[in-house]
């Protein structure tokens, strides 16, 4: 586990300019099915895409000399860039023809697809449409188990499920950097369960006042530079 790096000072998710703008900037492309007869719950989505995340990380194609190493290495030298796009039909089948992973949740499946430059998407990936990934949870989600990983929403943004799809991603990445080489196998070999959550307005100041993993984001897409967008509760770190 050796290829997990150890979060720098000069950190990936925060909105000062910093060497890593320097480096060539990479992206980690994630495509979520949104089919017009029975579009995922958001919850799930958002749970389905950090896991999807998680499992391209902890992948042998990510580490050491695997296939997918170098570009997981020159993404994570740069800024930590996801983008989140929605596919269905054909689109999705073409998604899904391409090198990545797919994930399934509950109702959710997301394909992540190993980093890419930021200018040189494939062209099944690039056609397809960032917008229109508004989506919905039917109930309001169950209360976390709080014993698992917890990734927990600032309640004051608003965002679209694309967006928080893909800071619950940063979160998780996060939480795994932080991990000891033992808790993140622990972690993969229990299938990576987590769960996503809106945190209470109250419990806010203490989750981010902590020690815990938070993302400040960059403000490239949709919230203001430097806003905090997730807390990452993982048991371990508490």
């Amino acid at each position: 586990m050796s290829d997990v790096p150890t979060p720098p000072s000069d950190s990936p998710f925060h909105a000062e300019r910093t060497p890593r703008d320097e480096a060539p900037q990479f992206v980690l492309p994630l495509v979520v099915r949104i089919e017009r007869s029975a579009p995922p719950a958001r919850t799930d989505a958002l749970e389905t895409a950090a896991r999807a995340v998680l499992l391209l990380l902890g992948d042998e194609r990510s580490l050491g000399d695997g296939e997918w190493a170098q570009a997981v290495r020159d993404w994570q030298d740069a800024r930590i860039r996801k983008v989140v796009r929605r596919a269905r039909g054909a689109e999705w089948r073409r998604a899904e023809a391409l090198p990545g992973i797919t994930v399934t949740g509950k109702s959710a499946e997301v394909r992540v697809f190993p980093p890419v430059p930021l200018d040189a998407w494939p062209k099944d990936l690039v056609r397809l449409q960032v917008s229109g990934t508004d989506l919905d949870d039917p109930e309001p989600p169950a209360e976390p188990d709080r014993t698992q990983p917890v990734l927990w929403l600032n309640p004051d943004l608003d965002m679209s499920a694309g967006k928080a799809m893909a800071q619950a991603g940063h979160g998780a990445q996060l939480a795994w950097w932080e991990l000891s080489d033992e808790e993140r196998t622990a972690w993969r070999e229990a299938g990576f369960p987590l769960a996503v959550r809106t945190a209470a307005p109250t419990d806010w100041t203490e989750l981010t006042g902590g020690a815990l993993p938070l993302v400040r984001d960059a403000g490239f897409t949709e919230i203001a530079p430097g806003s905090c967008t997730v807390v990452a509760d993982h048991p371990a770190l508490r």
